[in-house]
């Protein structure tokens, strides 16, 4: 009986993870970005420190509610997901560099707005622009030779959000910035805003066994993402990583409870390098495409 009821209780411990998960997470997001705008915290080492945190709590829950084991990262890949997340934020950082100026001359100050009504204004402004820039990187062909790096993996897990092409990062992420300048959002509401998006960016990769029902027509989730993923084309939507308005507005939205991709990855996987070509996914943008025989073009 003692085995059984250990197992009883690590069931009972693993459903009340599952649902206390995602909001502590929002929990967490809130508190760091009021104190960071209530106690003036350096926006260049929270920021940092929040996705460190982030990371390892969602790594975390993946060995402890998993929601597929098989898609745990080997050894290899965990080595190849680090060069890849130092890549990302270089893009971040190239990005940033493009932006400050802009963000330091245009932003005003003195928020416009109370900042209660400003975040949200903002989050709606920047989430926006993420899903044009997102859907454009899959449906232009020359976007996507930079952002299909991302769905090279045939695994959807919080350490390969980092796969991704170092200019697809940079521009996507200048878009995203620019927008919120140039609509004169103030630095504390980019601040909040950016603290969310980066923690919904981490979660809806994580390989973790958390359903968020109803919240998912509001807000984006691994349910979701999972199917954007996904190899059938038909049901690869969901662009937005942080808000699901925008893909429910644009008819891109495909979820429903229970809803499983059957594989993740591309179509056609030849179609890029493999993840742990490096280097050659970097260079692909710049290589000739191949027609489904080999031929280039």
């Amino acid at each position: 009986m003692r085995p059984a009821r250990r197992l009883l209780a690590r069931c009972h411990c693993q459903r009340i993870l599952c649902n206390l998960a995602y909001p502590l997470l929002l929990a967490s997001t809130f508190v760091v970005a009021a104190g960071s705008l209530i106690l003036h915290w350096d926006p260049g080492r929270v920021s940092p420190l929040f996705l460190v945190g982030t990371l390892l709590y969602l790594t975390a829950l993946e060995r402890l509610i998993p929601h597929r084991r098989d898609w745990h990262p080997s050894r290899t890949e965990w080595r190849w997901y680090g060069v890849y997340f130092l890549l990302t934020m270089a893009g971040s950082a190239l990005a940033q560099l493009g932006v400050t100026t802009a963000v330091g001359r245009i932003s005003p100050a003195d928020p416009v707005l109370p900042l209660w009504a400003e975040i949200p204004a903002a989050l709606l402004s920047g989430s926006l622009a993420s899903y044009l820039v997102h859907r454009l990187g899959h449906t232009n062909p020359l976007l996507w030779r930079l952002h299909g790096v991302h769905h090279v993996p045939q695994k959807v897990n919080v350490a390969n959000n980092g796969v991704n092409h170092v200019l697809d990062i940079a521009l996507a992420q200048g878009a995203v910035q620019l927008t919120l300048a140039l609509a004169g959002f103030s630095r504390e509401s980019v601040l909040a805003t950016g603290l969310f998006v980066a923690a919904q960016g981490y979660f809806v990769h994580a390989n973790i066994d958390v359903r968020i029902g109803r919240l998912n027509h509001v807000l984006a989730s691994p349910e979701q993402h999972r199917l954007h993923h996904s190899t059938d084309l038909s049901e690869a939507g969901h662009y937005g990583s942080d808000l699901s308005c925008w893909d429910h507005l644009f008819g891109s939205f495909t979820w429903r409870s229970g809803r499983e991709p059957a594989a993740v990855g591309l179509g056609d996987p030849t179609s890029f390098p493999g993840t742990g070509e490096i280097l050659g996914s970097l260079l692909h943008p710049w290589r000739r495409a191949k027609r489904p025989g080999g031929e280039s073009v």
